[in-house]
C-alpha cells in the first residue's frame, strides 16, 4: 500500500557503493496487508496490516526488495498496525526503526536494555547526533522506551520536531560552539555512549558529525563509544575513543523479532511510539518511486518521502 525512500535507496542508484547485477529492484520500507503467509508464519495472518522491512539488500534475492506489490517480508521483520495509523504512516518506520535498534541495543554496540512499554529510568544521558533524520527520530524514540534520558542535535527549525518526540533537550549542528555547549550541558550527568544518527547517504555534504561525537565523548564522563550510522572515516583521529559502523543484517532476526514482534505493535497502538519523522507523499503507483528518489536528492529535512501504491 505504501513504499518509503531511504538514502540508501537514493546511494545504490545513484552511486552504485555496493556490486549488483543489472536490471534489479530497490527499496527496504513497506507498509501494506498480508496476502499469504508460510508454513512456519505464525504471529501474522492473511488479511492483517502490517509494515516491513524488506531484505533484499542482505538476501540478494530480487523478491525481497521492497519497490513491487507483493514483496517477500521474514516476519521477523514484520509488525503489525493499529487502525489509527495509516500505511503511509508506517511506512517510514522500518529501516530507521532496525538501524537505531541494532545501533543501540546488539551487544557489539551500545548495549542497552532493550525498549519496554513502562521502562524504568536509568538516570543515564544519550546524545543522539541528528536527531531530526529516519534514523534519529527512531533512536530518541528507542531510547527514551529503554529508560533513557536523550540530548538530541538538529537544525534549529526542527528543534520542536525532536522535542515532541521527547528529547529533552536540542543543539543546534550548525552552530560553531555545537560541542562545547553540549559538553557544559552534560556535566554531572553519566553516558552509556553516543549514537550518531547521520546515515552513510545522507552523509554527503555533511561533513565532521563522526569527528564533533568524537569530540564529545573525549570531554565528557562518556563511555568512549559511538554507534555510527556512517563508515567510520579513514583518517578519523579517535584517540581512545572507539567508533563503530551500524550494519543492519538479516542474520539479526532476534533484535528483528524483539523490535518488530514484541515491542512496536504494542508501542504503536497505545500511541508509545510515534512514526516519525512524518511523511512526505509526492505519488501513487510504482512509476512514482522514481519522483521519490528524485524528491530525497533534492533535498528534506525533518520528513520522509513516501510513494502510496
Amino acid at each position: 500500500m505504501a513504499v518509503a525512500i531511504n538514502p540508501v535507496d537514493w546511494g545504490l542508484q545513484a552511486l552504485a557503493f555496493v556490486p549488483m547485477e543489472y536490471p534489479t529492484i530497490l527499496g527496504t520500507d513497506i507498509a501494506g496487508e498480508v496476502v499469504e503467509v508460510g508454513s512456519a508464519c505464525s504471529r501474522l495472518k492473511t488479511g492483517d496490516r502490517v509494515v516491513g522491512l524488506a531484505t533484499g539488500f542482505y538476501s540478494g534475492r530480487n523478491c525481497d526488495h521492497a519497490f513491487q506489490k507483493y514483496p517477500v517480508v521474514p516476519e521477523d521483520f514484520a509488525s503489525g498496525i493499529p487502525d489509527s495509523v495509516s500505511f503511509e504512516q508506517a511506512a517510514v518506520l522500518p529501516l530507521g526503526l532496525f538501524t537505531a535498534a541494532v545501533g543501540l541495543f546488539q551487544k557489539d554496540q551500545l548495549g542497552l536494555d532493550l525498549p519496554s512499554i513502562n521502562p524504568k529510568p536509568t538516570g543515564m544521558t544519550l546524545l543522539v547526533w541528528g536527531g531530526s533524520s529516519s534514523v534519529g527520530s527512531n533512536a530518541i524514540q528507542l531510547a527514551l522506551a529503554a529508560g533513557y534520558e536523550v540530548f538530541t542535535t538538529c537544525s534549529k527549525k526542527n528543534f520542536e520536531f525532536v522535542k515532541r518526540l521527547g528529547a529533552s533537550q536540542a543543539f543546534d549542528y550548525n552552530d560553531d560552539n555545537v560541542v562545547a555547549q553540549i559538553v557544559e550541558a552534560l556535566n554531572g550527568k553519566s553516558m552509556p555512549g553516543i549514537f550518531d544518527a547521520i546515515g552513510e547517504a545522507a552523509a554527503i555534504g555533511f561533513h565532521g558529525a563522526v569527528e564533533r561525537c568524537v569530540e564529545v565523548a573525549s570531554r565528557s564522563n562518556c563511555v568512549k563509544f559511538i554507534a555510527s550510522a556512517q563508515r567510520v572515516p579513514e583518517n578519523l583521529q579517535g584517540g581512545d575513543v572507539e567508533v563503530k559502523f551500524i550494519y543492519p543484517q538479516r542474520s539479526d532476526s532476534e533484535l528483528g523479532k524483539a523490535i518488530f514482534g514484541e515491542f512496536l505493535p504494542d508501542a504503536l497502538a497505545k500511541g508509545k511510539f510515534i512514526p516519525a519523522p512524518d511523511p512526505e507523499v509526492v505519488g501513487h503507483g510504482l512509476e512514482s518511486v522514481q519522483v521519490g528518489l528524485d524528491s530525497w536528492r533534492k533535498g528534506i529535512s525533518a520528513k520522509k518521502v513516501v510513494v502510496g501504491l
